[in-house]
């Protein structure tokens, strides 16, 4: 029934027939299908939708509440800003993919239960992957093979702690899960290798850096934010969850400061802000659900205008690396001007939209009596602005002349910046269409004296800080150079181990087998001895003898007998 349809199925069933289409077409028929899902998902009310049996469990393949919603209706605009970028490429394997990958997680955001939740995950991670492998380079196909492996084993942590539940609870309802049970911390970690924890964040700036140019775009809206969503389903109010995400908050900025190239420098900032999400979940209460909310749909938006200035950099000059630009906002003027909008927005400048949305967390922190949580955050926010704010677009555009001359970037790139651009402005500007949306009521006012004093104090002393960092020559240098994160230890360290180990192995395997050979031939010399043709046991012995020893045999055979 079209009542029961799930909207992400519009866009899965819908990427069949792009192969068959060309040119406008193809982008006009690649446009209509969010358009559609985004009408489907509008005409549906609250509540439970889709159900059936499968294999004695009740699945629930569309759940509409307020939280789905607010992740639905992004996903689908994420969705249909990514198809308007990415119109001037004439590449199936791509256009596929991005309408397969933002499907499934829009149906995994409707996912009544976890067999669906499941699916749907796995959707996401098989299709994400060919976004990367597009690039098609070797370091893409690497970086893609190990961005599968762990997204795939994500979900196969999913799919046993899904057993684990219904074995024994019997239910597979996708509502708060908790970490109380093993099944619940399965899922806990599941969710939180998607969403990039501390120690499991790697595959985020392995891979986002090295998919295509469109492809980074959407990658940086699905993946994590389905995550986000899932924890705030599942596990709302953990209190783990508060420290984590403040970690995940402060460490990537001292990673992000040092990087040279820009596209990763943005993946070490959306980890950044995934600890602000995170946060919010852990703390749990209405005002840190809604900013959590809040924050991941002004965040989806901003991450993508970044990721596109950048990849319209990239896809002009051929590089993003600080240390080759420089002066772009000559040749890239309008590309510059949305550029330093998303950089305001990510920054939380009054009037943009992280503002409206940081300053929900932040508040919620401060209200719940996370005082340290309170200052990592606002540290957090004055290092975001310093290496996305500032960063990101001062060397790419202003630094100094690189001497590079390019066209600026096609026009459906500049379309697609342009709106997405004037959505941050806008929410930043009127929020209220915004927080009427989100779970639980609002009566937050972000623009209160405090709130923007605040922010501002923050923004100045971090630009400050920059500046004096800069002029003193202390700013670290943007240079060509690999920085050691904690994927060193299972790429480099646990690898040359396991190697060590396995030679250790061979060697013993070596040695186990020289003795068993020796024995083995010692074993066959004595059995040559006495059964060879010269043996004790190849002779012919006399019939008096052998009369006796049996006559011997049988006497003891009695002897014990009758003892």
């Amino acid at each position: 029934m079209a009542g029961e349809l799930s909207p992400g199925l519009i866009l899965i069933v819908g990427a069949l027939l792009v192969p068959f289409l060309r040119g406008r077409l193809r982008g006009a028929y690649m446009l209509a299908l969010p358009v559609l899902a985004a009408w489907q998902l509008l005409s549906l009310p609250y509540g439970s939708f889709g159900g059936i049996e499968f294999l004695d469990m009740p699945l629930v393949t569309l759940r509409v509440d307020r939280l789905s919603f607010v992740f639905g209706l992004i996903f689908l605009m994420a969705a249909f800003l990514g198809i308007v970028y990415s119109l001037h490429l004439d590449d199936n394997v791509q256009h596929v993919a991005g309408l397969v990958y933002a499907g499934s997680a829009v149906g995994a955001v409707f996912a009544g239960d976890l067999v669906t939740l499941f699916i749907y995950w796995e959707g996401t991670a098989i299709a994400s992957v060919f976004l990367i492998w597009a690039r098609r380079e070797e370091r893409a196909y690497r970086a893609g093979l190990r961005y599968l492996v762990i997204q795939v084993g994500s979900g196969v942590l999913l799919l046993a702690g899904v057993i684990i539940q219904f074995r024994q609870t019997g239910s597979i309802a996708f509502d708060h899960l908790g970490t109380q049970t093993l099944a619940g911390v399965l899922i806990f970690l599941a969710f939180g290798i998607k969403c990039a924890f501390p120690l499991l964040h790697n595959w985020l700036q392995d891979a986002y850096p090295e998919a295509t140019v469109t492809g980074t775009v959407m990658l940086s809206a699905f993946t994590t934010k389905l995550a986000v969503y899932a924890l705030a389903r599942g596990y709302a109010g953990t209190e783990i969850l508060v420290p984590i995400g403040a970690a995940m908050a402060a460490f990537p900025i001292f990673y992000a400061v040092i990087e040279n190239d820009l596209r990763r420098v943005l993946a070490y900032s959306l980890n950044n802000q995934l600890g602000f999400m995170v946060v919010g979940i852990g703390i749990g209460t209405e005002l840190a659900i809604n900013g959590t909310v809040a924050h991941a749909f002004c965040h989806i938006l901003y991450k993508a205008l970044l990721f596109m200035s950048m990849g319209a950099v990239l896809f002009r000059t051929g590089t993003v690396k600080g240390s080759e630009l420089g002066g772009l906002y000559k040749s890239m003027p309008w590309t510059t001007g949305f550029c330093i909008v998303g950089a305001a927005s990510i920054s939380g400048f009054p009037l943009f939209s992280g503002f409206i949305s940081k300053a929900m967390i932040i508040t919620a922190a401060m209200d719940g009596g996370y005082f340290w949580t309170w200052i990592v955050l606002l540290f957090a926010s004055a290092g975001v602005f310093h290496h996305s704010g500032i960063k990101i677009p001062y060397f790419a555009f202003f630094s100094h002349d690189s001497g590079k001359r390019c066209a600026e970037a096609p026009g459906n790139m500049l379309v697609a910046m342009a709106v997405t651009a004037g959505l941050c402005i806008l929410i930043g500007v009127y929020p209220r269409p915004l927080y009427d949306i989100l779970p639980y009521s609002v009566d937050f006012l972000p623009y209160t004296l405090e709130h923007v004093v605040t922010q501002l104090q923050l923004l100045m002393f971090s630009a400050l800080a920059f500046t004096v960092l800069m002029r003193t020559g202390i700013y670290p240098p943007e240079m060509r150079r690999t920085n050691l994160d904690f994927d060193w230890v299972y790429r480099r360290l646990l690898r040359s181990a396991a190697l060590a180990v396995g030679g250790l192995a061979r060697d013993a395997w070596k040695e186990f087998t020289k003795v068993i050979k020796h024995a083995a031939r010692g074993a066959a010399h004595v059995v040559a001895h006495h059964h060879g043709p010269d043996g004790i046991m190849a002779r012919t012995w006399p019939t008096g003898v052998m009369a006796f020893w049996t006559t011997v045999m049988l006497a003891a055979y009695l002897i014990l007998t009758y003892l």
